[in-house]
């Protein structure tokens, strides 16, 4: 970048993305759902303190609040949760968060809440409280009956099981009578989806030390009245097994169950009909998968819509949609310009002909758009389709010349295995700011992004949070390190008995890339991350002296820690990521960052909630403790009130400035922002 009068260097650049906006602007969408002529969503609010509120757009386009204050449709089953609310022929139903028992509120037949109803409790209230979290639900088609998801969490259960128990319950939709179980016996359980004539249920299980990107089973049965309970037949497993991850299972209007299989070594659609024994096969790609790790529930990656199906392919780290016809055909999706720059899609709903899907963007923030497959737009000399934009993307008052477009790379990756293609992947962001301009011969400094998980991937969409940081004249690098999703199997399977080193490595091979080549400043290069990010952090500072400093958020610290007290779901994740515990004890001390704290010699930030059930305080905590023992410069934040991820307005904004505080403090530069020194900070 040449030098113009006014010149500011990299990372100083006035900025109009403020850690405000960030926070403002990022209202999550999730949970698209027809109900009669309205579209129902989910919208999850930090200015509301992270509260999950059901959005309503009625045919006409107006939309609504359909769910009053304080009620939030939040469930922590598994933690993470998803799939927190569904629609029967009358009723939405949610989990609450605040009481985690189920909700019932009715609605009209326009598909709007009843005039003077109020959201009620249909399940017990448990002995403890939050006891019986219920995820994943759906309605039996007569709207009697609701199958779900139920985490039992009531002390005796957990004492006589060592953890939480995992159920497929069935209850009245009326809350007349509890919930009573219908399915037990494996570890986990998920996605129950009842068969349009009412006549088959099916769900998804899977056992320790799997997670359900490993191995599940499909499962089918008979479902029937008794009396006054409902029933399960005798159970069929349809599909997966040992090495064999099937997700996305649902029923189509004629009666067949199509799921997402990745024994080819990429998630491709299958499909059963109950009474035979065969699955047939529908895709069948390669270097592209319809399938996502199930991290929630009710992940969706495909819906049905008239005669076809719509289908999420993801390709290289980023999604694209297309339509999938009865012959097999795979067809673009084309939507006349709506879809254009679009990156990740992230739910879908089907229904009379339309398609409505929650899509994020390269160039703006996630938007709702509405598809009508039974037309042709007006003008099109192709086979673009009508759309109608439900949601628009919120208006930041930004200019687009101050967004930072993502660019692919690719980079010697570690972990391959022999005959494959040894690359690893990231998406580049260039700093981007309308009329900025650096002192000639500076290069700006990098910020290198590890995502959590570790099983999950970025896509190229527009981040504020990686936009707060390329505005002010940072480079970012948001890396696809081996063992990251939406690149196959395979890549997936690079960090078995490999976390804390194949990540690792390819994080700093994608920094050093990038500074060989001249493009960032090899003396100015931090790295962040959180959670499963947030331990590749600490093991980057650790393993090589490229990083200037590191900001670890919620991060892992202790794995033997994490690994005797961190929630049932990922209670048995390392076993694949390490090794089994405890026989692999001593692999767990040597990798864990706190055994090789005199490895650190970089400045470091920690920041962490309060209420974190997935990697509690006391890991934070004990890493700041090592640091601050070496007396290296360094600070902790404790946010009270946050989960596993920051929600709230207040600590986005105020995680976001004391980060930007730290590298100016560290980086040697003023940034333009009026900050405060974080409180507590050491040597800084």
């Amino acid at each position: 970048m040449s030098a113009t009068q006014g010149a500011v260097p990299f990372g100083a650049w006035p900025s109009p993305i403020s850690a405000e906006r960030v926070s403002t602007g990022g209202v999550g969408l999730d949970a698209i759902c027809h109900i009669g002529p309205s579209v129902w969503w989910a919208e999850l609010r930090p200015s509301e303190g992270g509260r999950v509120v059901l959005v309503r757009c009625d045919r006409a386009g107006a939309t609504v609040d359909a769910l009053p204050a304080p009620f939030s449709a939040r469930t922590r089953v598994h933690e993470y949760g998803g799939g927190a609310w569904f629609a029967g022929p009358d009723a939405v139903y949610f989990s609450n968060w605040g009481d985690q028992r189920l909700h019932r509120l009715e609605f009209d037949e326009h598909g709007a809440p009843v005039d003077g109803a109020e959201p009620h409790p249909i399940t017990p209230e448990p002995e403890t409280a939050s006891a019986w979290r219920y995820a994943d639900g759906r309605v039996t088609p007569d709207g009697d009956w609701i199958v779900a998801v139920r985490e039992d969490h009531s002390p005796a259960v957990v004492e006589a099981h060592g953890e939480a128990a995992n159920t497929l319950v069935a209850l009245p939709a009326d809350g007349s009578a509890a919930p009573k179980v219908i399915f037990s016996g494996t570890d986990f359980v998920a996605a129950p989806r009842i068969s349009p004539d009412g006549r088959w249920v099916s769900w998804i299980t899977w056992n320790h030390p799997d997670m359900p990107w490993d191995a599940t089973r499909l499962c089918a049965a008979p479902l029937w009245l008794h009396g006054d309970e409902l029933r399960l037949g005798n159970t069929q497993v349809v599909a997966g097994g040992d090495e064999v991850s099937v997700v996305s299972a649902d029923w189509t209007a004629d009666g067949r169950l199509v799921f997402a299989s990745d024994e080819t070594g990429w998630w491709n659609l299958r499909s059963w009909r109950p009474g035979s024994d065969e699955v047939t096969s529908l895709t069948e790609l390669v270097g592209a998968e319809i399938g996502f790790p199930q991290w929630v529930f009710g992940l969706q990656s495909w819906v049905e819509v008239g005669d076809q199906l719509a289908v999420v392919i993801t390709r290289d780290g980023a999604d694209e949609l297309a339509l999938l016809d009865a012959e097999g055909t795979i067809t673009g999706l084309d939507a006349g310009g709506a879809l254009d720059g679009v990156s990740w899609v992230q739910s879908m709903a089907g229904g009379r002909g339309f398609l409505d899907v929650i899509v994020h963007h390269a160039d703006r923030l996630p938007s709702i758009v509405q598809i009508d497959l039974t037309a042709e737009a007006p003008g099109s000399t192709g086979h673009a389709h009508p759309t109608t934009v439900l949601r628009a993307p919120n208006d930041l008052g930004v200019e687009a010349a101050w967004f930072s477009r993502a660019e692919a790379i690719t980079f010697g990756g570690t972990g391959a295995a022999p005959g494959d293609d040894p690359s690893a992947h990231a998406f580049f962001y260039p700093p981007t700011g309308a009329g900025c301009a650096a002192p000639d011969g500076e290069l700006p400094p990098l910020v290198v992004m590890g995502h959590g998980g570790p099983t999950a991937h970025s896509a190229p969409s527009l981040s504020l949070k990686v936009q707060y940081w390329t505005s002010r004249g940072f480079a970012v690098v948001d890396v696809n390190y081996g063992g990251s999703s939406g690149f196959g199997r395979a890549y997936r399977n690079r960090l078995r008995d490999a976390w804390g080193v194949v990540d690792v490595a390819d994080c700093i091979a994608a920094a050093r890339s990038l500074a060989e080549a001249g493009r960032v400043d090899p003396d100015r290069i931090v790295i962040r991350g959180g959670s499963a990010g947030g331990f590749t952090v600490l093991r980057a500072l650790q393993e090589s002296d490229l990083f200037a400093a590191g900001t670890s958020l919620y991060g892992v610290a202790d794995l033997t820690a994490l690994a005797e007290e961190t929630h049932k779901f990922e209670s048995r994740y390392l076993d694949r990521l390490i090794g089994p515990y405890p026989e692999a004890e001593e692999i767990y001390r040597e990798r864990a960052p706190l055994s090789h704290t005199d490895d650190l010699s970089s400045p470091l930030l920690v920041l962490q909630g309060s209420e974190d059930e997935i990697v509690p305080p006391s890991q934070s905590e004990a890493i700041v403790a090592a640091v601050a023992a070496k007396g290296l410069p360094h600070a902790y934040v404790l946010y009270e009130g946050e989960q596993h991820g920051f929600r709230q307005a207040s600590t986005i904004v105020a995680s976001l400035e004391a980060e930007l505080w730290f590298y100016g403090r560290v980086l040697g530069f003023e940034p333009a922002d009026e900050l405060v020194a974080v409180p507590g900070a050491v040597g800084l």
